[in-house]
């Protein structure tokens, strides 16, 4: 076959998608017989396949071969390229050097043309990088103005989700999504390239879970899935999928489903090269752990996605807090609330400041936190901040001792977490109505929403919660603060189970059984399973 004909069929491949033959077949070309286009190809097919190094020595080649053919314009296009990979990387200097490059071939060239908006779409995500907010929508809108004016659908869909994202950030939340929506006809009518698909995919669900739009999230996330299902071999773009898959699992009570989907979203990508995105990953994993009162492995999972770049906080103070550091966790959230002033970061952290702020009893401050998450749950038109909100209000008004406010607060939170189909937020509400009962004097009332509330946590294997309401009930029996799992590991090992045993009977991974015992042998505070197993034959465990 010849080299024309093993060209075609590349082609061919590409054009359907198909990026593990096209990719097979381009890298076994000769250099030589291979065009600009041809390379640009090989650049995208090794990027969406996770071949990172692959990836920037394609668009390199491209850029030399455009420019030895007088095509500036396709050269500045592989640069661009080039800047988008390197930054992703985190190599801001080197692609910086590119996008410089590339300003100054156009500025060369002279004439007005559709590449100098692909470069300004660089130069605001520059902006962007460097906390220029103002920068960065003031040039936003001159990315979409050249997509519209050169009838370029790829290029106008970055800059209308750009300044999506942007509105958004300065708390136009509406506009920002409507913007965001808009984007989003453009990919999923085809207009848009693979690549540039993806990030704006990823880039709506993150900016839905930032706002609490939940509902949202889940339809694109659905979206997303499909997507990626469409292209065989696809590994760019897997892995925030898996996150926001592990996300929703985790809203709808599905914790051990959503580690494994975490996982693997960690797996795929270390398969993409290590992208520093794996620290969100991780710290989903955290905040899993942390409500199934695996603290240990929360810890490590926070200390994983830190080690990626990524913030291990709130969550982390909400890790401190269950284990009643209240102290050290007071500190950091006024940090956070202090450092975190658009709408959108500080909505995701007001939540952990009030439940901190009312266990250290500085009831007023909390009190006008919660006031303001309120007021953003209104303002985004979200229904989980809005439950959210619920939540605070509640959480304070018991506090202080306010039983109809905290009462009729619980109720909305409760409902609004039901129609999301939020089992652990559910419970939660469902206890501080039971409290306020309590404090109300209607103790039956009050047994029946902490029963309720105790049950769903038993179902839900949240132990730290569960503990709480157990102890509300009068029911101290859970000794030395084992979630119902470890309960469960640790009566296997005392009847003499291996780990591969215990794994195989509780339909778990080998590696979590040993998540688990490291867990049970920290509460325990003993050193090895005979020491755990005589805590349980002590005990009546066994």
């Amino acid at each position: 076959m010849s080299v024309l004909d093993d060209l075609h069929r590349a082609r061919e491949a590409y054009e359907r998608r198909d990026w593990v033959k096209a990719y097979r077949v381009l890298s076994d070309q000769d250099e030589s017989d291979l065009s600009g286009d041809d390379f640009t190809a090989l650049a995208t097919t090794a990027f969406l396949l996770g071949r990172r190094n692959d990836t920037v020595q394609a668009l390199q080649r491209a850029y030399r071969d455009y420019l030895e053919h007088g095509d500036v314009l396709g050269a500045v296009r592989a640069a661009y390229r080039l800047v988008a990979t390197l930054w992703q990387d985190g190599e801001v200097a080197i692609g910086s050097g590119w996008l410089a490059r590339a300003e100054r071939l156009l500025d060369d060239h002279g004439e007005d043309v559709v590449e100098r908006g692909y470069l300004l779409e660089r130069a605001t995500m520059r902006h962007i990088m460097r906390g220029e907010f103002g920068e960065a929508v003031a040039t936003a809108p001159k990315v979409t103005e050249y997509g519209r004016r050169f009838a370029d659908a790829e290029l106008t869909a970055l800059g209308v989700h750009t300044e999506g994202r942007l509105m958004i950030f300065s708390g136009r939340v509406a506009d920002g999504l409507r913007f965001l929506d808009e984007a989003m006809v453009g990919v999923l009518a085809g207009e848009v390239s693979a690549i540039s698909s993806g990030v704006i995919y990823c880039s709506s669900i993150e900016a839905c879970q930032e706002i609490s739009d939940l509902g949202r999230a889940a339809e694109w996330t659905h979206a997303l899935t499909t997507w990626c299902d469409t292209q065989p071999g696809l590994v760019a773009f897997t892995g925030q999928c898996a996150v926001h898959r592990g996300q929703l699992m985790r809203l709808h009570g599905a914790y051990q489903d959503a580690l494994a989907e975490l996982e693997r979203a960690a797996d795929r990508y270390a398969a993409a090269g290590g992208n520093p995105a794996a620290g969100q990953a991780h710290y989903e994993r955290a905040e899993v752990l942390r409500l199934l009162g695996e603290y240990a492995g929360a810890q490590a999972a926070y200390d994983r996605c830190e080690e990626y770049g990524h913030p291990g906080q709130p969550g982390r103070a909400l890790l401190w807090l269950g284990r009643q550091r209240v102290g050290t966790a007071v500190p950091i959230v006024r940090r956070l609330l202090a450092e975190r002033q658009d709408p959108v970061h500080r909505s995701q952290v007001l939540p952990a400041a009030v439940e901190v702020l009312v266990a250290s009893g500085e009831l007023e401050d909390a009190a006008a936190l919660a006031d303001q998450l309120r007021e953003f749950g209104t303002a985004f038109d979200c229904s989980a901040l809005r439950a959210t909100g619920d939540y605070a209000t509640a959480l304070v008004a018991l506090a202080r001792g306010e039983s109809e406010t905290a009462l009729m607060a619980a109720r909305r939170g409760a409902e609004k977490w039901a129609e999301l189909a939020a089992p652990y937020e559910v419970a939660r509400c469902r206890v501080l109505a039971g409290r306020t009962l309590r404090l109300l004097g209607d103790e039956e009332s009050a047994a029946d929403e902490l029963t309720v509330a105790r049950r769903a946590f038993a179902e839900l294997r949240a132990g730290p919660a569960e503990r709480e309401v157990a102890e509300l009930l009068g029911d101290t029996s859970v000794p030395a603060g084992l979630s119902p799992r470890e309960l469960e590991v640790l009566r296997l090992v005392a009847a003499g189970r291996s780990n591969p045993e215990i794994a195989a009977e509780l339909v778990l991974s080998e590696k979590t059984v040993a998540r688990h015992l490291s867990n049970i042998f920290a509460k325990l505070d003993v050193g090895s399973r005979t020491a755990a197993a005589a805590f349980a034959y002590e005990h009546d465990l066994a």
